[in-house]
């Protein structure tokens, strides 16, 4: 980061500012904690001739415990890609316009989770829907282990509330699927077959201005071995949202490498996810109560606008150790 020409190329750039970010959120801690180490052996022999220093050395003691839950959290995230960036993208589902509502509100979570977190976000595509909310939204978060926290939002998230859409004021259960990719290097192999991709243009929706509607700009690349989809339509020209979409492709299929190897490893890891009843991997209750509960860990919170206020750090956590403990 030294060299004069570090500046040279901004992607590269940023490229190893976040690979110092991620270094830093391990070594950082580890060298707290063997200091704090040495300082408590220290105070342990002090507290021998002066009782009164022990309520100190007790609080630090659990504060030490923290950083090293944290830290022993952190080394969860050694897959291929935990240190990437995450490609996020929210699709409303079965449920009418509530779906496109929730898929709105979980895109506000989202991002609101990636700012508490100092991360950065960048809105990559937003599909409008003309009655209320969205009918998809993919943003990029970026920022320490982004892709290793949010990997296990992968799936199909159910609502359940009075619905504001029905003049019955009947409950209504509504659906949204968030699909997660990490967003990977230039620098790393991804071998497509660009005969194998189908590229369809449009013209964007939403805001952007006259250029953005009078042109199509807006890109679609769809892998057909794979089914797998792609759109950005965030930048006026064509041509940046044309590689955007292509990093977007290597990405999504760059996390398909990596479940079919994870899978090989653990039979429980095969979960997918599907669309509908039964499919959820968590469920988020403003009728009868409030409540929020993650189907797979068991994790529960009681406060349903907090956690779409953005703290879903626990459920990212829980994630995580559930995960180790299946695949181990």
């Amino acid at each position: 980061m030294a060299a004069a020409n570090f500046w040279d190329n901004q992607e590269t750039a940023q490229e190893t500012v976040g690979q110092l970010k991620s270094l830093k959120a391990i070594v950082a801690p580890m060298k707290e904690l063997l200091t704090a180490g040495e300082d408590l052996d220290a105070l342990s022999e002090m507290a021998e001739e002066d009782p009164e220093i022990v309520p100190e050395i007790e609080a630090e003691i659990s504060r030490l415990e923290t950083v090293l839950d944290d830290l022993e959290l952190k080394a969860l995230l050694n897959g291929a890609h935990d240190s990437c960036g995450a490609i996020l993208t929210i699709n409303a589902r079965d449920g009418g316009t509530d779906a496109n509502d929730w898929a709105e509100m979980m895109l506000r979570m989202y991002t609101q989770w990636a700012q508490k977190n100092d991360y950065s976000v960048e809105l990559l595509d937003r599909n409008p829907n003309p009655d209320a909310g969205i009918n998809s939204a993919t943003i990029t978060i970026r920022g320490p282990m982004a892709y290793g926290y949010l990997k296990g939002e992968n799936g199909v998230h159910r609502l359940v509330r009075i619905s504001p859409y029905n003049s019955e004021g009947k409950r209504q259960t509504s659906f949204a699927a968030v699909d997660v990719t990490p967003e990977i290097s230039d620098s790393v192999d991804v071998e497509i077959d660009e005969s194998d991709v189908r590229v369809d243009t449009y013209r964007a929706s939403g805001a952007g201005g006259q250029h953005v509607n009078k042109t199509d700009s807006a890109i679609r690349l769809t892998h057909e071995p794979t089914g797998v989809a792609v759109q950005c339509q965030s930048q006026r020209s064509q041509h940046k949202n044309r590689a955007q979409a292509w990093k977007m492709l290597r990405a999504a299929l760059a996390r398909i490498e990596d479940e079919k190897r994870e899978a090989e490893n653990a039979e429980s890891y095969r979960q997918k996810a599907q669309v509908g009843f039964g499919s959820q991997i968590r469920n988020y209750f403003l009728h009868p109560d409030q409540r929020v509960k993650d189907a797979r860990t068991g994790h529960y919170v009681g406060d349903f606008q907090k956690v779409l206020d953005g703290d879903i750090q626990g459920f990212l956590e829980a994630y995580l150790n559930w995960l180790a403990k299946e695949t181990n």
